[in-house]
């Protein structure tokens, strides 16, 4: 069987959190109240210490989008990628997927992000395989309800059924990642690295030995 390379996309691929960075994005352009801003730095507040209701907050957020064009939500997020994203791939990262891919290994984007938000970041580091949240879309608009989780456990299923599809062994794979919140992911890959883990993870890595890597 065919052993995977999974990478996270926030501060592990990237130097930054995109969820931050689109918001910040969005206010610049004057498509978001200053509330919002406020409402994604408590969020993201949450999300760092492994505290946040992602599915609450991911389904809250859907309904917000109901009825806007997929189009346009794609043509927005390859501006976002070019302006501020792309200068913040990790060179380390860079690094990490060509040695997989001369290992011979699938490589795959795991995130919790949006697939609006993920392909442009897969393109950019040239991995092939996108694995993300997507949202409902009928007659080119968002319904407001979401088709995929990919975060948690959601992650671990959605990443069960691509290696199926794909002939991969999970117990011979990697998972890299910086967060607390992909610890089911990571319990569930042969070889876990915590890459900029953030302070649970960083315990639990230690406690079992897992690998650490910093990439700034």
């Amino acid at each position: 069987m065919t052993i995977a390379a999974f990478f996270d996309m926030d501060n592990t691929l990237l130097t930054v959190d995109t969820g931050m960075s689109w918001t910040r994005f969005l206010y610049r352009r004057r498509e978001l109240p200053a509330s919002m801003v406020a409402k994604a730095v408590y969020w993201s507040s949450l999300y760092k210490l492994a505290l946040l209701d992602m599915e609450t907050v991911f389904t809250r957020l859907c309904l917000g989008l109901a009825g806007d064009s997929e189009a346009e939500m794609i043509a927005k997020c390859d501006i976002w990628y070019r302006q501020d994203v792309e200068p913040f791939i990790a060179p380390a990262a860079r690094v990490a997927v060509e040695h997989h891919r001369q290992a011979g290994h699938a490589v795959v984007l795991a995130t919790g992000s949006t697939v609006y938000a993920a392909r442009p970041v897969a393109r950019g580091v040239g991995i092939e395989h996108v694995l993300s949240s997507e949202l409902e879309v009928e007659a080119g608009a968002f319904t407001g309800r979401p088709s995929a989780l990919c975060f948690g456990h959601h992650k671990v299923a959605l990443a069960e059924k691509w290696a199926a599809a794909h002939g991969v062994d999970l117990a011979r794979s990697y998972f890299y990642s910086d967060s607390f919140n992909d610890l089911p992911m990571l319990s569930r890959v042969g070889t876990a690295i915590a890459v900029n883990p953030d302070a649970r993870l960083r315990r639990h890595a230690r406690r079992l030995g897992w690998a650490m890597q910093r990439w700034s």
